[in-house]
């Protein structure tokens, strides 16, 4: 399966099992077995560097066994052509995630006007709050 020019994945690591899929399909479903179980054996898969493969468990989660075998569910379609076609999607979207390198983050300061705006903002609302209250008349409450 080809994921980049690069980068193909060797169908020996694939393996599809069908299954009864909930949803759509009318008297079919109960009879069937239209829903795919996609696993992906990425822990043995030669094509994929440490790093990527650390970066797609992260990615996959769940879907993630202890031997490290990727499982994609696929039962949203009626017909088992167009859901084996959907998990193979899904998988492929995921290696192809996995394979950039996240962007690191750069720090920025707060801007001083932003910083000069939100203090002058504080001012304004403590000057009101201070505003609020009882108000002592001379002479008539002593």
């Amino acid at each position: 399966m080809r994921i980049t020019p690069t980068l193909d994945i060797d169908e020996a690591t694939l393996t599809e099992k069908f299954i009864r899929a909930p949803g759509p399909g009318g008297q079919n479903v109960n009879k069937v077995e239209t829903g795919v179980q996609l696993r992906f054996d990425a822990a043995r898969a030669v094509a994929l560097t440490d790093a990527v493969r650390a970066r797609l468990f992260k990615l996959a989660g769940r879907r993630v066994t202890k031997e490290g075998v990727i499982v994609i569910e696929a039962t949203t379609h009626r017909t088992r052509e167009r859901n084996r076609e959907d998990a193979r999607k899904r998988l492929k979207r995921l290696i192809e995630t996995a394979i950039r390198p996240p962007t690191r983050r750069v720090k920025t300061t707060v801007p001083h006007g932003t910083k000069r705006k939100r203090l002058e903002a504080k001012k304004r609302r403590g000057e009101t709050k201070q505003s609020r209250g009882w108000v002592r008349r001379s002479g008539v409450d002593e």
